[in-house]
């Protein structure tokens, strides 16, 4: 008696042909060798930090997907079960990660299904960083083109050095409280708008300047300067944030900080020059000239990127939100009938700009992960503003130098925070991409599985940005106690021995660079929903602090001399170097109780709406 035919499986279950169930098998047991493999690796340290930042984040109500990279559908998909939680609360756990760190939206769908974090290609990103490169780079240079410039201004209005370097001390306390409303306002009303309206001020500035001939005037104009110059570097960090995961961020981070610190590079040179040969007023009309092309590129091809008006890249931007020229964005636009709700609430959600959001950043000084990155990093850059701005009066004296070989010492300060912020950018993608594959190996994740920044928000963001400072602040340390002992040596003070002090200052300002750009690339880790506002906190602290030091370092020199001056710096330095230890250690679980309260706090928000 024949055997009764066995049923008929439903299409989708039956493999097309027999090449694809071998391939299948190819691919389990490849993932399974790699993973065996990868397991047998010792990461105790990362594999610590990860199950204490589980145990914190028990309470939080989000959504834990099936094995990464294996879709809902797939053979392999199912052998992790799905656990799911309460989805009322979804989109409140998702603004909660997104301000907590983690970039790429939770949602039930596979890893296919999942919309591109941007739609705009590498090249166009790029073009993107290079604008807003070019727009940072008036804060530093609106800064050092001046500073070769202090001693012809006080000839000119005819007050003492200590005093003109007030509007040194002016333009940093501005320029550290200016973003305060700026970057608030580039996170709710649109990075476009913010940029356009901030050139308007810092044009109208330099047309004060150019014709100020007295030391009140020149005080007040240099306030005015620095509220339009220091908003481009917060709202272009933004920028970055909107357009960049946290993998990629460090390189655009790095090229970001190095263009615009051409302008600590050439400001200098360009303020001798034009103080040496046209007087020190054709300083500002070339920054207003210069200020005037920024703006102009901006209006035509800068487009709007903040996510809540533009998404991803793919929703078309109208009014003035819409740059004139459109074509190289234009491509990734839908058709409005073709975008999905979901790209469509963003849009309607507008966080409204209050006086609350202007007084928001001074929220994040109570997270402590935030507090101790942000101290070290002010006090750091403290210690480069303090030698910059001291450079003309140390030097000039000194070693009898003209206006223009003033401007030509700067050379090498600017150099190395050109070339600091550049290869910071290269060594942050480098330690993310170690400190990820650790992090693979603790969890026995396959290196070919893409990984979902949502799903795995424990990732040691922490330790992926500062894995490389502590040879930089040794190096730090070494060359600041130094500097001032070059620059009162007897044996030193001919003209050969300008060398020494200008190799100690290029050592300071690469080392001192590439701690910014550490900091800056963890604020915006951080928080990446709100990196604008993260990095005008980020500027409000260390710029308020450098002031200080600016304003009281000529001061204190004259008191106990440069070389005890600078000895000082160096062991203050060295007292602070624990909190970064402390962020070493316990960011993690910080960022993850920042995750849970977040979480929870939204869900009572939503609750309470839906009663």
């Amino acid at each position: 008696m024949e055997a009764p035919p066995s049923p008929k499986r439903p299409p989708s279950a039956i493999p097309s042909d027999s090449d694809s169930r071998k391939e299948l098998g190819r691919a389990v047991t490849a993932d399974t060798s790699k993973a065996t493999r990868l397991q047998t690796e010792q990461v105790p340290t990362l594999r610590a930090s990860n199950e204490s930042t589980r145990k914190i984040k028990k309470n939080t109500r989000v959504t834990i997907p099936p094995a990464y990279g294996a879709s809902h559908n797939s053979p392999i998909g199912n052998t992790q079960e799905k656990k799911s939680v309460d989805y009322s609360a979804g989109q409140a756990v998702e603004i909660a990660l997104s301000e907590a760190g983690c970039d790429e939206p939770v949602s039930e769908k596979t890893d296919s299904q999942q919309e591109l974090y941007h739609a705009f290609t590498r090249r166009e990103k790029r073009l993107m960083v290079w604008i807003v490169s070019f727009a940072g780079l008036f804060s530093p240079l609106s800064s050092n083109i001046y500073f070769p410039a202090l001693g012809a201004i006080s000839s000119h209005v005819q007050t003492e050095i200590a005093m003109i370097s007030l509007t040194v001390t002016v333009y940093m306390a501005v320029q550290g409280v200016a973003p305060s409303f700026w970057g608030p306002l580039s996170d709710t009303r649109g990075r476009r708008v913010t940029f356009i309206c901030t050139f308007g001020v810092y044009l109208i500035a330099n047309l004060g300047l150019a014709f100020s001939d007295d030391f009140a005037s020149l005080m007040a104009f240099r306030a005015i300067q620095a509220a339009g110059s220091a908003a481009t570097i917060s709202v272009g960090a933004g920028v970055i944030g909107d357009i960049t995961t946290a993998k990629e961020r460090g390189g655009y981070m790095g090229s970001f900080g190095g263009i615009r610190m051409l302008g600590q590079s050439i400001g200098p040179v360009i303020g001798g020059i034009i103080t040496e040969f046209f007087g020190f007023h054709a300083i500002f009309w070339f920054l207003v000239v210069l200020g005037f092309i920024s703006l102009v590129v901006i209006v035509l091809f800068l487009p709007e990127t903040l996510r809540h008006i533009a998404g991803n890249g793919t929703i078309p931007l109208r009014g003035i939100h819409r740059p004139v020229v459109t074509r190289h964005i234009s491509k990734h636009w839908k058709r409005p009938d073709a975008v999905s709700s979901e790209e469509g609430n963003i849009t309607t959600l507008t966080p409204k700009f209050t006086l609350g959001s202007i007084l928001s950043p001074l929220r994040f000084l109570f997270e402590k992960d935030v507090f101790v990155t942000l101290l070290f990093g002010a006090f750091v850059y403290t210690i480069w503003s303090v030698v910059t701005s001291s450079t003309t009066a140390l030097f000039q004296p000194r070693y009898r130098l003209s206006n223009l070989k003033v401007g030509l010492i700067f050379l090498p300060n600017g150099a190395a925070c050109v070339s600091g912020s550049y290869f910071a950018g290269k060594i942050l993608d480098r330690d993310y991409r170690h400190v990820e594959s650790a992090y693979r190996v603790s969890n026995g994740i396959p290196l070919e599985t893409p990984l979902n920044r949502k799903h795995l928000s424990d990732l040691p963001l922490s330790r992926a940005r500062l894995r490389s400072s502590w040879y930089l602040i040794v190096l730090f340390v070494f060359a600041v106690a130094g500097y001032g002992f070059s620059l009162s040596s007897p044996l030193l003070a001919s003209r050969p021995g300008i060398a020494l002090p200008l190799v100690l200052q290029f050592v300071i300002a690469i080392t001192a660079t590439a701690i910014f750009t550490q900091n800056s690339a963890l604020m915006v880790d951080l928080y990446p929903g709100a990196s604008a506002t993260a990095t005008a906190v980020n500027n409000l602290v260390r710029c308020s602090l450098g002031a200080v030091g600016v304003a009281g370092v000529q001061f204190i020199i004259d008191k106990i001399g440069v070389e005890a001056a600078f000895l000082i710096f160096a062991v203050v330095t060295i007292a602070l170097t624990p909190l970064m230890c402390l962020q070493w250690k316990y960011g993690e679980v910080w960022r993850a109780e920042r995750i849970a309260r977040l979480a929870r706090r939204e869900q009572r928000q939503v609750t309470g709406a839906q009663v």
